[in-house]
């Protein structure tokens, strides 16, 4: 019913517990132009292999799950005008339809739990967008934390969002937020957010053994991993904000 792809270097590294880093593929389609859009995934995934470990970029082509794009499906969707931008609500329906569509982090994280992947790794995730109160936009991505098996490394949540409000739904969740070697929350584009971090952990080791613990108690869902970007490519936050401001009242 359900047809799915395994790349061979990624089905080689789960029989041989080599680590694989999955990747979502909604930054190809709709985060950047070609071959900006390219270029970043061919890059992303030469740090990955540098490392020593396999990476696994996530998407559906044609109704059918791929996990682990090869070069040319990956220079083929870079390509590829309207594609469809699919989250945990049309994912079945879109491999019904027999459609091509990037995941975002809510169906990647579903797709890589499903093909055993427990480490994903992407830029910024959503949350709770200012006015929710008002408007109810809450990013899926917080639910899928929630109930999804997967580590999730990102560089913090995305800095047009509510991030007090967004970090209330993720404790009101269970879901941890572990920011990476500093105590305050980074905000995808800055170091720095104004907002302390719930968790703080200084080490690879210290977060994979968090992974672990979790699944032994059985606990459901993942964990937010905020790695606060470098500081040579950060713009601070109290240079963004005033932007995000009068971006929101235009």
């Amino acid at each position: 019913m359900i047809k799915r792809q395994i790349n061979p270097e990624v089905e080689n590294a789960l029989r041989n517990n080599i680590p694989v880093v999955a990747l979502e593929s909604t930054i190809i389609t709709h985060g950047m132009p070609y071959p900006e859009n390219l270029n970043m995934v061919n890059d992303v995934e030469k740090i990955i292999r540098a490392n020593n470990a396999v990476p696994a970029t996530i998407a559906i082509l044609n109704g059918v799950i791929k996990i682990g794009l090869t070069k040319n499906e990956v220079k083929s969707l870079s390509e590829t005008k309207d594609v469809l931008k699919i989250s945990r609500s049309d994912l079945a329906a879109a491999l019904t339809c027999g459609k091509t569509g990037a995941t975002t982090v809510s169906a990647t994280m579903i797709l890589a739990a499903n093909a055993n992947l427990k480490v994903f790794a992407t830029g910024g995730v959503g949350g709770v967008h200012l006015d929710a109160e008002k408007t109810f936009d809450i990013s899926a991505d917080l639910q899928e934390l929630a109930q999804t098996p997967v580590t999730v490394i990102s560089a913090g949540p995305k800095a047009i969002l509510d991030l007090s409000k967004t970090l209330e739904v993720l404790e009101t969740l269970g879901v941890p937020v572990i920011t990476y070697d500093q105590d305050e929350l980074p905000a995808f584009w800055s170091r720095s957010s104004g907002l302390k971090s719930p968790i703080r952990m200084n080490s690879a080791q210290e977060i994979a053994r968090s992974h672990l613990i979790r699944e032994a108690l059985e606990i459901p869902g993942g964990q937010l991993v905020a790695n606060p970007i470098p500081r040579n490519a950060e713009i601070s936050f109290h240079e963004i904000l005033p932007i995000i401001k009068k971006a929101n009242l235009e």
